[in-house]
């Protein structure tokens, strides 16, 4: 490497450096505004937000960047991956004009508490023209991005860079063959497992939230649980903290999305610190992210083994349950047609996804208009749930992510599903005993197997690669669709 390249890349890592701590500091606003900040503040802080945002676009566009990228020499295969990750980043951002990006930042976040005070009085005509000036917003972003190919794919690549829309499309129509079939056996079964029932006090909720977390190995010496009202995980690095919420009649509510953010929060506690500070330091995508998410809730927090162990310890913290172990375990995975995504079982919560990824396709392509958005819900929920929504806050008001912008996020939870079942695969040939750990609630000896095939790489590798790599065969649905079959044939004796 020449003195020149070297300048290059010396200069191109302190770049980076900075813009890396800007978006944290950037990230911590938007935690903030979602916990604590005081109501009265939203519209001073989408200003700061937008500030913040015009701050990292200069920098994501500064023009020495591309310079840099021509000249710098990557030292090895970790700079090799700086590199692409950049190059990808000041491709994209010097697409998008710095007034478009700052606007969206602006918008969006006035948008999140708009949407919250619809969603809370089951007013949709309250958020639908700020509904329809964010996807504006984001189309006009799309044409930026995609420079005469799909809108849609363009905001995808945000999100799960190598995928596009088409391809999505096709594995959920092999997806949903399997999971209606399977849903009809289930739900026509002679064997149901009944409900938890009873009043289940908030505070001891988040007392044993906060246990549950420490066994799935959330370091809070570098973090913290908070209340919100859609469970998140906000940071990266050393700094990284979970939301989760509390329902007094729905405890599972609460402990599965507190397992669910922690998921999320040890892939980025545990990249290697060595990425710190550069493109590498988080997740590689959103699918890869939810793969973490999701094995961590369903796949081991579910599962017979580790249901044994929680019934156990809620027993303790709320008194008798009247279930025993088995019945408990099949109450976490009761199999229910209900209205909200979040607390969606696994055999439904797909069927989900896939609504709203054609839903928002429509949406982005000009197919369907903001103010026709509820009716097409309503109806495309009737059908394939057998539903009909009885009020905005269970139909198109439940979720958080249209109103920030995050078209093209949706379809990656599934995508992190099917990467959970091929790693489970993968996990349970390496680690063939892991039930025994499970059952006597030390889920962290699955948890170090992910630490080590996954989470230390944070984007060292595409997001395939990743799950290949850790995996030993190419990611596809089959191991999700097989784990799902086998799993409630067994609770509902089929």
């Amino acid at each position: 490497m020449t003195l020149q390249h070297n300048s290059a890349w010396t200069a191109l890592l302190a770049h980076e450096r900075t813009s890396w701590a800007l978006a944290q500091v950037a990230g911590r606003l938007g935690w903030d505004q979602e916990t604590l900040m005081p109501r009265g503040a939203a519209a001073q802080r989408a200003e700061e937000l937008a500030a913040m945002e015009s701050v990292l676009h200069a920098r994501r566009t500064d023009p020495r960047l591309g310079e840099w990228l021509e000249a710098a020499e990557a030292p090895d295969p970790t700079g090799a991956a700086i590199l692409r990750h950049a190059r990808r980043s000041y491709e994209r951002n010097t697409r998008v004009p710095a007034d478009l990006a700052a606007e969206i930042a602006r918008v969006t976040s006035m948008a999140q508490g708009i949407w919250a005070e619809a969603r809370a009085q089951d007013d949709v005509a309250h958020f639908l023209p700020t509904l329809a000036r964010v996807i504006a917003l984001r189309r006009e972003e799309a044409a930026a991005l995609a420079q005469g190919g799909d809108l849609y794919d363009a905001l995808l690549s945000d999100y799960e860079p190598g995928t596009s829309g088409d391809e999505i499309a096709a594995m959920f129509a092999r997806m949903r063959l399997r999971l209606v079939a399977l849903r009809e056996r289930l739900l026509g079964a002679t064997r149901q497992p009944a409900p938890l029932t009873g009043r289940f006090d908030p505070e001891g909720q988040m007392r044993l939230s906060r246990t549950l977390a420490e066994v799935f190995g959330y370091d809070f010496g570098h973090g913290r649980l908070d209340l919100a009202v859609h469970p998140f995980s906000s940071g990266s690095g050393a700094d990284v903290r979970i939301t989760t919420r509390v329902n007094p009649a729905d405890p599972f509510n609460c402990f599965y999305s507190t397992v669910h953010e922690v998921g999320h929060a040890c892939y980025e506690l545990g990249i290697d610190p060595a990425y710190h500070y550069t493109p590498l330091a988080e997740g590689v995508s959103m699918g890869v992210h939810e793969s973490q998410s999701r094995i961590y809730e369903n796949q081991l927090g579910r599962s017979r083994a580790f249901t044994g162990w929680l019934h156990g310890r809620m027993e303790a913290e709320f008194g008798p349950l009247g279930l025993d172990p088995e019945g408990f375990y099949g109450a976490v995975n009761r199999v229910q047609p209900g209205f909200i995504r979040t607390e969606a079982d696994e055999v439904h919560y797909n069927l989900h996804i896939m609504m709203r990824f054609d839903l928002e396709r429509a949406l982005i392509a000009g197919d369907l208009q903001a103010a026709d958005l509820e009716s097409a819900w309503n109806a495309r929920f009737q059908h394939d749930f057998g539903v009909a929504v009885d009020r905005p806050s269970h139909g198109l008001l439940q979720d958080v992510h249209w109103s920030i912008g995050l078209f093209g996020y949706f379809p990656t939870y599934s995508l992190g599903n099917v990467y959970a079942g091929c790693l489970m695969k993968a996990l349970r040939a390496d680690l063939p005993d892991i039930d025994l750990a499970l059952a006597e609630g030390r889920p962290t000896v699955a948890t170090a197997w992910l630490h080590d095939k996954v989470q230390r790489h944070g984007g060292l590798y595409e997001p395939r690669e990743t799950i290949a790599r850790a995996c030993g065969f190419a990611p596809t649905e089959e191991p999700l669709l097989d784990y799902l079959e086998a799993k409630f044939a067994g609770i509902y004796d089929l």
